[in-house]
């Protein structure tokens, strides 16, 4: 690569990265999400299903009580 060459790939690559650091005026209300792994993805469900299944077993609890 010649000289000129190096020089303007040099100042494109500036140019590009000065232009990342501009934060948008209106950037997206619902970004775009990274990958999320079968594993961590599986853990997520696994949790949701834990969650749900202590608020069952709460309001079991919680209606005999309520009854009385």
């Amino acid at each position: 690569m010649n000289r000129k060459q190096l020089m303007i790939k040099k100042t494109a690559k500036r140019a590009k990265a000065k232009q990342n650091k501009i934060v948008k005026d209106n950037p997206q209300k619902n970004p775009k999400v990274g990958y999320i792994s079968k594993a961590v993805r599986a853990q997520m469900e696994l949790e949701e299903q834990q969650k749900l299944a202590a608020e069952a077993s709460s309001e079991n609890t919680e209606a005999p009580a309520s009854e009385a």
